[in-house]
Order: C-alpha cells, then structure tokens, then sequence
C-alpha cells in the first residue's frame, strides 16, 4: 500500500467521520510528539512544567 492510497479525499466514509469527530488520528499524533518532547527534556534534567490533560 502507498501512501497516496489512504489520502482522506480518496476515503469518503473517513472523511466523513474526521467531520463529525475530528481528527481523531491527528490529535494522537500531537499528544505523542508532545509526550516524546516532554521525556526527552526529563531526561536530559530539564524541568518540565506540568500540563492539564484532556483540556483542549
């Protein structure tokens, strides 16, 4: 499978769902590379200042 076999335009029903729900698949990609940044910098003895989940 090739990445242009998933674009959204070429999947209505997910285009569909992204609509009504949002991008759910995208936020967890934020959230991930967030997380990864955090560990990295309490990792290396950076202070990491504390954030509020589930606020958006």
């Amino acid at each position: 499978m090739t990445p242009d076999s998933t674009r959204t335009e070429e999947l209505p029903i997910y285009a569909s769902l992204i609509r009504e729900r949002g991008d759910v698949v995208e936020e967890a990609r934020v959230v991930a590379e967030e997380t990864q940044h955090q560990m990295t910098q309490a990792l290396n003895g950076v202070a990491v200042a504390p954030h509020e989940t589930g606020a958006h």
